[in-house]
């Protein structure tokens, strides 16, 4: 969906209840594209061009050609039916704006690591934080062409528990995009329905 259209739709007068989600993850994997893709309506995006005071700083090593960053977060919506509401916090990726990250996780029912298999260490800080917080996830690996491991090699390299979902996707595309937040609604009403069972 284009800007231009996805800017004019409004929130149904039906919507009662909002999921906030949160999308974390390395400097330049993704987050800010998968936000964009997705929402359906112009995203709210804090992005600034990259200057000079952030080398030395800034770890910009395999994501050449990059000259924007997330400097506070990147905003979306998603309208999931007529009562449900999806809200889409994208995260910045460089270690200097971490101390953001705790905000954003204030009121998150879960999260999407989204990683890069070319810089796969880029992503444990992120899976760190989430289980400090006690905060489910889903990791869904952006596919810059064609994967280099497979996901049992990804899976070991970022030592995820057997339940942890990994998704494959390209955050440029909607529909894939789309996929991987379904994906942790189905994960967060999975672990939602097996703490019932043991109740």
């Amino acid at each position: 969906m284009d800007s231009g259209t996805s800017s004019r739709v409004p929130l149904r007068d039906t919507a009662a209840d909002g999921l906030k989600i949160v999308i974390v993850g390395g400097f330049a994997v993704g987050k800010t594209t998968m936000v964009r893709s997705v929402s359906e309506i112009r995203p709210l995006s804090t992005e600034e061009t990259m200057t000079q005071a952030g080398i030395g700083i800034d770890e910009t090593g395999g994501v050449g050609g990059k000259s924007t960053t997330t400097v506070a977060f990147d905003f979306g919506r998603i309208t999931l039916d007529e009562r449900l509401v999806l809200y889409l916090f994208g995260a910045p990726g460089q270690e200097r704006f971490w101390f953001v990250w705790d905000q954003l996780f204030s009121g998150t029912l879960g999260a999407v690591v989204l990683v890069d298999g070319r810089r796969l260490a880029d992503s444990w800080y992120a899976i760190d934080r989430l289980e400090h917080h006690g905060m489910p996830f889903v990791v869904a690996r952006n596919n810059f062409g064609e994967p280099e491991y497979s996901p049992a090699q990804v899976r070991d390299a970022l030592d995820l528990s057997p339940e942890v979902p990994l998704i494959d996707c390209d955050a440029r595309d909607r529909k894939s995009s789309k996929a991987v937040l379904v994906g942790l609604v189905e994960h967060l009403h999975a672990l939602s329905t097996a703490r019932e069972a043991t109740r």
